[in-house]
């Protein structure tokens, strides 16, 4: 089976949150409320400037996704 990159996810224990899961190298999960990000990698060792200029760019993707997602549910 091949993932989509983007999921949302939801909880009903947290019905207020927005959450957006990214499928692929390095995995995490964003709660667009509030920006927080929990990361499923380990990122050590890795060369930070370019990992954050990378991370930067998932998280936004991650936004534009979700924002996506919306539109076409209007």
């Amino acid at each position: 089976m091949e993932l989509p990159k983007f999921l949302l996810a939801d909880n009903s224990n947290h019905p207020d949150d927005i959450f957006v899961l990214h499928t692929e190298f390095p995995r995490f999960l964003i709660n667009l409320k509030d920006d927080s990000v929990e990361w499923f990698e380990d990122l050590t060792g890795e060369n930070e400037e370019d990992i954050a200029t990378e991370l930067a760019d998932l998280m936004d993707r991650a936004g534009e996704f979700y924002d996506a997602e919306m539109k076409g549910l209007e």
